[in-house]
């Protein structure tokens, strides 16, 4: 496989992403949307999970497809992001149709960032304005890093953030990535900056440092964040024909591309959750074949997308944690 024109989940045709973000908040809000409804399924691995009308996204539910995918901070009050996107796609004419009235189907899910040093004091709830902000902000090109939903993410040792990828398949076929970066366990390897996820790297796309051991054993430390503080939610998109039970195995294959870069993933106390999204644009060239080759692809490039997201992380005033480009703590290897 090959990395897509961008390296953004936009590679898949019709996709568009925009971001908001409030800097004295320290927060923000992603939001995934395309042209015409799209199918959606989704997997949780996560203990701690924090979403809104994920059910509906069941094979055996009625609605077929979803108007748009918000990933925010904010934690629980994050989701109210979901409310901003809906209002705005009404005042588009979008939605399901029940009559006369159009409902928007907008699922979403949220990420803990309550406690990353930015002012939480507010009179009203911020992410329904972050949510529609974002809608409004929607293209096929988007920043990375410290943008949107990644606004305050943190991890083990590393500031956190947005990342995507993309990758196209000899079959024609094309996968990309969204990710929201705030995990409990570590990107990189021991005190090094050596991603976990080097194995998948295309293009020197975070860094280029390669397979450089010695890899550390006996697992990596103690958490660097408290319990309850994490998750880790993404979108994985492809633009072959695939219905929602389709979507449904894919988004759960990826979870592995989260296994492959954050170590420890899946912990009782992250939230990680994949969303796994088609437009339909492409006929499966191998009924038999294609389902396994894009789970493999979806797992490698939602890998990618993670070190690209800590990657690309800008430093801040007030950070509680460094950047992967900026300075080490002291006393740390840099390889």
């Amino acid at each position: 496989m090959r990395a897509g024109p961008r390296n953004l989940i936009t590679d898949v045709a019709g996709l568009r992403v925009g971001n908001a973000r409030d800097d004295r908040l320290r927060s923000g809000t992603t939001v995934l949307v395309a042209d015409a409804p799209f199918a959606c399924g989704f997997n949780v691995m996560g203990g701690a999970p924090g979403t809104r009308e994920t059910e509906l996204l069941a094979p055996d539910k009625l609605v077929q497809g979803v108007d748009a995918l918000v990933l925010s901070g904010g934690s629980a009050f994050g989701l109210a992001a979901c409310d901003g996107v809906s209002e705005g796609l009404r005042a588009m004419g979008r939605g399901f149709a029940v009559g006369p009235v159009r409902v928007p189907i907008v699922p979403g899910a949220i990420v803990f960032d309550l406690l990353n040093g930015g002012d939480k004091d507010w009179v009203q709830n911020p992410y329904p304005a972050l949510g529609r902000a974002a809608l409004e902000a929607a293209a096929p090109g988007f920043a990375l890093g410290s943008e949107g939903g990644g606004t305050g993410a943190m991890t083990h040792r590393w500031k956190g953030g947005l990342g995507s990828a993309s990758a196209v398949l000899d079959c024609g076929v094309t996968v990309g990535a969204l990710v929201m970066v705030n995990a409990l366990g570590s990107v990189t390897a021991g005190e090094s900056r050596q991603f976990w996820a080097a194995p998948w790297e295309l293009d020197d796309e975070f860094g280029g440092l390669g397979l450089a051991g010695p890899w550390p054993g006996g697992g990596e430390p103690l958490p660097g964040k408290r319990l309850g503080e994490a998750t880790t939610i993404a979108v994985v998109a492809t633009d072959a024909a695939l219905d929602k039970a389709g979507l449904t195995r894919i988004a759960t294959t990826a979870q592995d591309g989260m296994s492959r870069a954050i170590v420890p993933s899946h912990t009782p106390f992250d939230g990680d959750l994949v969303f796994a999204v088609s437009t339909g644009a492409m006929p499966l060239p191998d009924p038999a074949l294609t389902p396994f080759q894009l789970g493999h692809a979806a797992a490698c490039v939602l890998a990618r997308a993670i070190a690209r997201g800590i990657h690309a992380a800008s430093p801040r005033p007030g950070d509680l944690q460094p950047c992967w480009g900026g300075a080490l703590p002291s006393g740390t290897a840099r390889r």
